[in-house]
């Protein structure tokens, strides 16, 4: 038997320097090699976007024993697709992603790009997981989430998950009563931008918004997990096809 690490692919979409990276690099520490692949600044909100009209780079700026650390100029999708196609030897057992500064709970699944980089571990048959702490600030405490990353990272390196399917895991803020496994809260953000002035008078528009909860009496769907002080886990799949539809829209067919 081979008595190889296993190999850790790490990302972000908040940038290399977040708290939330560091925090989930040294919960992964002693769980095998690890390899940091993360944006250069700030790439929040980017999805599933990728990069086309100018070249990606990437360095590293960090080494030390079983831990490479690389910077680049792209989306947190391209640094998985850069990792994986031109800097790897061998696939990664494991990627995490975040740990994001803020929720990606409920719809909120759909702009993540801490999310997209762990779908885009999907598509490579990597098990992959995403987490997210529901708090913006910088300085964000993240003993909690770091404690619950391990725990769901050995056991995903245990016993795999299957083909095309990822964690989407958000822990509240404070103390966690426990882990939860639930659906996405259905519902949408609402009142999304807020109008001011450039100097000059031009209207300008700053994204804001809250979130509508279309099922808040729903206890088994992650918001209501995390109001009530549990970390929520969402399996999510790549497959976005509406299976249970497609008899129904045989008839369309010409």
């Amino acid at each position: 038997m081979s008595d190889r690490k296993p190999l850790i692919l790490i990302t972000n979409d908040d940038g290399y320097q977040a708290k939330g990276i560091a925090e989930l690099i040294n919960a992964m520490k002693g769980l095998g090699e690890l390899v940091v692949f993360a944006p250069d600044s700030h790439r929040s909100g980017m999805s599933s976007a990728i990069t086309t009209a100018h070249p990606l780079r990437a360095r590293i700026y960090h080494k030390e024993e079983n831990l490479t650390a690389y910077m680049c100029n792209g989306t947190p999708v391209d640094c998985v697709k850069l990792a994986l196609n031109e800097f790897l030897e061998r696939k990664p057992d494991l990627l995490v992603s975040g740990v994001n500064h803020g929720s990606n709970a409920g719809i909120s699944v759909l702009y993540s790009g801490t999310v997209a980089a762990a779908l885009e571990g999907c598509v490579s048959n990597i098990p992959s997981i995403a987490f997210s702490l529901c708090d913006f600030t910088p300085d964000a405490d993240f003993t909690y989430t770091a404690r619950i990353a391990e725990k769901l990272a050995r056991k995903v390196l245990s016993d795999g998950l299957p083909k095309g399917i990822c964690l989407n895991v958000n822990v509240p803020v404070g103390e966690v009563k426990g882990i939860r496994m639930t659906t996405q809260t259905q519902g949408k953000w609402v009142n999304e931008y807020q109008r001011s002035q450039d100097g000059i008078g031009r209207d300008v528009f700053w994204m804001t918004g809250n979130f509508e909860n279309w099922e808040a009496d729903n206890v088994n769907n992650d918001e209501w997990a995390l109001a009530n002080g549990y970390a929520a886990v969402v399996p999510v799949k790549i497959d976005m096809t509406a299976h249970d539809l497609i008899p129904e829209l045989k008839e369309w067919e010409l």
